[in-house]
């Protein structure tokens, strides 16, 4: 099943972010690599697509897990949580409709 991971950054996260980032990405490819990535981003923190020193508010993720258990257990082990850029983490089930 697909599930939606949305993390919501700590305030001026952009220096951690950009600490981890490369392990962060590692962990993304590795599950694009496995075919059940669907889309991954930041969600800039002003409407540009390089919002610069604003940086970011958070990321989402959406990707297919065995179960809810497996994506929380993925999500909890990502680099942006280790690093302290995610205040918090949310996953929920994600039905897509389209495309």
């Amino acid at each position: 099943m697909l599930y939606s991971i949305q993390g919501t950054d700590v305030p001026d996260s952009l220096a951690r972010r950009r600490a981890v980032r490369a392990q962060h990405l590692e962990r993304l490819t590795a599950l694009k690599d496995a075919g059940r990535l669907v889309l991954a981003g930041p969600l800039p923190a002003i409407d540009a697509a390089d919002p610069g020193p604003a940086g970011f508010t958070g990321s989402l993720i959406v990707a297919e897990f065995v179960s809810i258990d497996a994506a929380r257990a993925w999500a909890a082990a990502d680099p942006y949580v280790a690093g302290g850029v995610f205040a918090s983490v949310e996953v929920r089930p994600f039905l897509k409709v389209m495309p």
